[in-house]
């Protein structure tokens, strides 16, 4: 049995690879046409290239080949852990560390951290991520939440699907925000044009929803809280670049001319609420903005720019 099957509809058209790449969010375009060049996707139980221009009523089969999984080992990397009890920790986590282990990435990461300091993990998401119930961008900084039990990422995972975990950022934009407070509601999907960036677009995304308020306007650029009530890739990123006040630094989604000398943007997971896996009371953890962060600030605060 294939692991994808799709009816190709009256409105469709196209080539395969294409149409497979709108239609499948997960997986791009390149990826599809080595699936195809293997033999891995069967039109009508038959093999087909790439050029395949589809036809209404035919039966797409995908089958896709296992990945190989690389597990985890423990290495002995410093690491914040601001709370640990036999449930849960969180830990804050610093700029440059990648979540947990992938291709190009696998050590120094989090999980491997995490796998030398603390004594149990939850299993829930396998060899490669243990622990792990959200994640947050290589070089965003801040706190996550980590299970140490299956139990507790099933609590945990149920809270973030609810959205009643409080998640609030501190971040700095480019330009200044005359609005005391505002919110975003824009879907966010992989860019159709780039599908290695996230964009708003109505075509295979999901509810995305950000909302923010004015901590500090400097001369050309503005501090704000940043609050979650969704939890899509890059939301908000994609999200502030969409109403053209960019997050400072990032390399993805910002300007390109730089003033500031950083090695990524300037987006921080400064405060996190859940109520406890096991005995339900709300806990709620605070951190301070790393140097990096503050020194930029310093620099705008003196010469008023």
């Amino acid at each position: 049995m294939a692991d994808i099957e799709i009816i190709v509809r009256k409105e469709d058209s196209g080539r395969i690879d294409a149409y497979l790449a709108e239609k499948l969010d997960e997986l791009s375009r390149s990826y599809i046409k080595k699936l195809i060049k293997k033999g891995n996707v069967l039109i009508n139980d038959e093999k087909i290239k790439p050029r395949y221009n589809i036809n209404e009523g035919d039966k797409v089969e995908i089958n896709l080949p296992k990945p190989k999984e690389i597990e985890a080992v423990p290495e002995d990397i410093p690491i914040s852990i601001v709370y640990e009890d036999d449930d849960i920790a969180v830990v804050n986590k610093p700029q440059g560390m990648v979540v947990h282990p992938a291709k190009g990435n696998q050590t120094g990461t989090l999980v491997n951290a995490l796998l030398y300091h603390l004594d149990s993990l939850s299993s829930i998401n396998g060899v490669i991520r243990p622990g792990i119930v959200h994640r947050i961008d290589k070089d965003t900084t801040g706190l996550l939440m980590v299970a140490k039990s299956d139990l507790a990422h099933m609590k945990l995972s149920e809270q973030l699907k609810e959205h009643t975990i409080t998640r609030r950022y501190y971040t700095l934009v480019e330009g200044r925000i005359n609005e005391e407070k505002g919110t975003i509601n824009a879907p966010i999907g992989r860019n159709p044009s780039n599908r290695i960036k996230m964009a708003v677009t109505s075509k295979n995304s999901k509810e995305a929803i950000t909302h923010f308020k004015v901590l500090k306007r400097f001369n050309k650029y503005t501090l704000l809280e940043v609050s979650l009530e969704t939890g899509r890739t890059h939301q908000i990123r994609v999200h502030m670049a969409y109403i053209k006040h960019p997050v400072v630094g990032d390399p993805v989604y910002g300007i390109k001319r730089q003033k500031f000398n950083l090695t990524g943007q300037l987006l921080h997971a400064k405060i996190i609420g859940f109520k406890h896996p096991r005995t339900d009371k709300y806990l709620e953890f605070d951190s301070n903005l790393p140097t990096h962060f503050e020194k930029i600030l310093e620099i705008l605060e003196k010469r008023k720019i």
